[in-house]
C-alpha cells in the first residue's frame, strides 16, 4: 500500500491527453461528491474552557449558580474539542469576587468570615464574608475559619503594616518576606497571580515604586506598589498530593479515561521487540537529487 502511495505521488500527467474535457468533468464530479466541512478549532491560550458553562445573572449574587456540563464539546458545533474532559459530577458555582476594595485613607475596612465551604468548580475553598449589607465570596486562606475578622485597605503608610492572614493591602504596605496570594497584575484590575490551591508568592525586595515578588514557578515579577495582595496562602494546600485511588474517582473529577493509549508489548504477550538495525555510517550528502518517476496516462 505504501508503495502505491509513493507511486501516485510521483505520478505526473503529460499534456498528451486524449480527451481533457472528460478528465475535468470527472474531477468536478469528485469534488462535488466528497465535500468536507472545516471547523475552526479554538486556539490554545485564549482562556476558553470546555468543561462547563456558568449561567451568570445580571447582578452579583451569593446564591450558587447553575451550570451546564460540556464534557469537552464545543457549545455551538457539538464536536469534541478537549479530549481529556468528560463526565464529572455536576456542581453549583460560587461567584467569587476577585477584587478587594478598601478605603484609600483612614482605618481599614473590616469584614467578618461567615462560612468556609467547598466549591467543586475550583481547587481551593471559598469563604463567605460580610460587611454591613454586602456579602461576597473570596478565596479562603490556609487557616481561615468562620468568625475571623479580615481587613482591607489601599493606604500605603510610611512603615510596613503588620498584617494578619486574610488581610488585603497594597504590596508596598507589606514588609519583605510576606507570603501573598490573589495579587493584581495592574492596580485596580482583578486578581491575576496565585489563585490556585496552596499557592503563594513571596515579597523579595523593593525599588523605586515597584515591589518584586517571587512566584511559585521561581519567576520574579516587579509590580507596582499599588497592586493589591492578600496575605497568606490559598486554602487546600494538600490538593496536589491528593490520591485519586480508582478510575471511578477520576471519572467523577471530570477526566475522560485514557486506557486506550498505545503501549509497547513484550514478547510474551504480543509481538516481539526486534533488535535495532546495525550501525549506519552517515557520510556527506549526495549532490544529485533523486529524479521523480514520470508516467504517461492515456485516457
Amino acid at each position: 500500500m505504501a508503495t502505491l502511495q509513493r507511486l501516485f505521488t510521483n505520478l505526473s500527467l503529460t499534456r498528451t491527453l486524449v480527451n481533457p474535457s472528460r478528465i475535468t468533468s470527472v474531477v468536478n464530479s469528485q469534488q462535488t461528491r466528497f465535500k468536507c466541512k472545516f471547523v475552526e478549532k479554538p486556539q490554545p491560550g485564549k482562556g476558553q474552557a470546555f468543561r462547563r458553562i456558568v449561567h451568570f445573572p445580571a447582578e452579583y449574587t451569593v446564591e450558587p449558580l447553575k451550570t451546564t456540563n460540556l464534557a469537552g464539546r464545543d457549545p455551538v458545533t457539538g464536536r469534541v474539542v478537549a479530549k481529556g474532559i468528560g463526565g464529572g459530577i455536576k456542581h453549583k458555582y460560587h461567584w467569587v469576587k476577585f477584587h478587594r476594595d478598601g478605603p484609600a485613607e483612614g482605618p481599614p475596612k473590616v469584614e467578618r468570615v461567615v462560612d468556609v465551604l467547598f466549591d467543586g468548580c475550583r481547587t481551593s475553598k471559598v469563604a463567605l464574608v460580610v460587611c454591613g449589607d454586602e456579602m461576597k465570596y473570596i478565596l479562603a486562606t490556609e487557616n481561615m475559619k468562620p468568625g475571623d475578622l479580615i481587613k482591607t485597605s489601599k493606604f500605603i503608610p510610611r512603615n510596613p503594616v503588620r498584617a494578619n492572614e486574610g488581610d488585603a493591602y497594597p504590596l508596598g504596605a507589606l514588609p519583605i518576606g510576606t507570603l501573598v496570594h490573589c495579587v493584581e497584575k495592574f492596580p485596580g484590575f482583578p486578581f491575576n497571580y496565585c489563585t490556585a490551591a496552596g499557592t503563594a508568592a513571596k515579597i523579595v525586595r523593593k525599588f523605586d515604586d515597584y515591589v518584586v515578588i517571587l512566584l511559585p514557578s521561581k519567576r520574579e515579577l516587579a509590580l507596582k506598589q499599588e497592586c493589591m495582595g492578600t496575605v497568606g496562602r490559598v486554602s487546600n494546600v494538600e490538593h496536589n498530593k491528593e490520591h485519586i485511588g480508582s478510575p471511578q474517582r477520576n471519572r467523577e473529577l471530570g477526566n475522560r479515561p485514557r486506557s486506550g493509549l498505545w503501549q509497547r508489548k513484550t514478547g510474551r504477550h504480543g509481538r516481539k521487540i526486534k533488535r535495532p538495525p546495525p550501525m549506519r555510517i552517515v557520510d556527506t550528502p549526495t549532490k544529485e537529487k533523486p529524479q521523480p518517476i514520470k508516467f504517461t496516462l492515456e485516457v
